[in-house]
């Protein structure tokens, strides 16, 4: 893999790379570990959901968990996607992070499938509860209480978040073990970016 072989933008780049992941076969392309730290430096990672690239990484969550708690103290984040399929491939992604516009989230909430908005309610991420059958009769709860989940409005706390790339890097498996890792960093003042060729 030769620089010329990438888009000059990586997020076009991350794009046309999970398009062959999906196209491959790829179970769950879209899943990636999101690591995020609290105001003192202890590091947390968890799987999400990318749901959106544009401008930067999007990914939906609950306002009141713990990775937004983190987020809300420092407000910096990094991505790994990780493919098999249709060749072995990661991206690995830092940057800044911000909240999505009410209208972004909303329309998310809007696609979500069917039970996730009442499962939404019923659960706050990352809080203690008694027992799975406590939540399972919350989320029941809500449906009896809403039956149209259709019409449930987006309570305040879910939310979404964006990632804006500072730092983007291919690698691609070689069987010959020299990997390659291609790194994109944006230029100061977002000018631009600059690609290194990184050692495996």
């Amino acid at each position: 893999m030769e620089i010329t072989d990438l888009d000059a933008d990586p997020r076009r780049q991350l794009q046309l790379w999970l398009e062959a992941a999906r196209a491959g076969g790829q179970p769950m392309p879209e899943a990636m570990s999101l690591a995020t730290a609290t105001a003192e430096g202890r590091p947390s990672a968890r799987m999400v959901v990318l749901r959106q690239v544009d401008s930067g990484l999007v990914f939906f969550t609950d306002g009141d968990s713990d990775k937004a708690a983190d987020l809300g103290a420092n407000p910096h984040a990094a991505v790994v996607l990780h493919w098999l399929r249709p060749v072995h491939r990661q991206v690995r992604v830092a940057g800044a992070v911000e909240r999505v516009s009410a209208a972004e989230a909303d329309r998310y909430w809007a696609s979500r499938p069917p039970g996730a908005r009442w499962a939404a309610l019923a659960s706050h991420q990352s809080r203690v509860v008694a027992s799975r059958p406590v939540l399972e009769e919350r989320a029941a709860a809500w449906a009896r209480h809403v039956p149209d989940e259709g019409s449930l409005r987006r309570p305040d706390r879910w939310d979404g978040f964006r990632i804006s790339p500072e730092s983007m890097e291919f690698w691609e498996e070689r069987a010959d073990r020299l990997h390659d890792r291609l790194r994109f960093s944006l230029s100061a003042g977002g000018g631009g970016w600059t690609v290194d060729r990184l050692s495996p």
